[in-house]
């Protein structure tokens, strides 16, 4: 007999498996703890966690992404940090298209730095800047907040500004237009500001 939640949990790793592919395995055998994921429906874990005193409470987990009414995957900027270590296809963007992407805007070939060699076409990407200037992360953004107990991110010694999805391949990237997309956004670590009410 497969398990209820059989369906929506291969969904979500489908999804991380997309942007990291087969290191996902890593993400959960780490020798720094015990990790799994657990699929949360209607938010029930958070608001019995809301009952607990601060003192006492270590993390309920981080979100990696919600689920769409048509039971696809969406992964969330919450997944950034932990994804960006085992990321096989990088893209880097230029300064000038760094607050344009940063603003929710997909990436263009003018705005383009570099690309992993052999990215294919619809594979999932990290995005980091040329500079490699951190702006803002999940973890810095927590301690500003006075966030307790979220554990620590694998190391990864890039700063990574969001992900989203290669609309060309490599080869492709080399010869088309200047204004032809060459990354579909999906997250980036503006939304940290833009959707700070909402991003949970």
């Amino acid at each position: 007999a497969v398990p209820r939640q059989e369906g929506p949990r291969r969904s979500g790793l489908t999804g991380c498996a997309c942007s990291i592919g087969e290191n996902i395995q890593l993400l959960v055998d780490r020798p720094d703890g015990t990790y799994c994921f657990r699929l949360h429906r209607d938010r029930k874990l958070l608001k019995l966690a809301a009952s607990v005193p601060r003192e006492s409470l270590v993390a309920p987990g981080t979100c990696f992404g919600k689920f769409t009414k048509s039971q696809k995957f969406r992964l969330s900027v919450t997944a950034l940090d932990f994804l960006a270590p085992y990321a096989k296809y990088k893209v880097w963007v230029k300064p000038g298209s760094e607050q344009s992407f940063l603003y929710g805007n997909h990436v263009l070939k003018s705005g383009l730095g570099r690309i992993t060699e052999s990215t294919a076409q619809y594979q999932g990407v990290v995005v980091y800047s040329m500079a490699d200037v951190p702006l803002v992360s999940a973890w810095a953004l927590a301690g500003l907040m006075g966030g307790h107990g979220m554990g620590d991110p694998p190391s990864c010694p890039l700063h990574p500004q969001g992900f989203g999805v290669a609309a060309k391949s490599t080869q492709e990237c080399r010869k088309v237009d200047p204004l032809a997309i060459v990354v579909f956004h999906q997250a980036d670590v503006g939304e940290y500001v833009r959707n700070e009410d909402t991003l949970t």
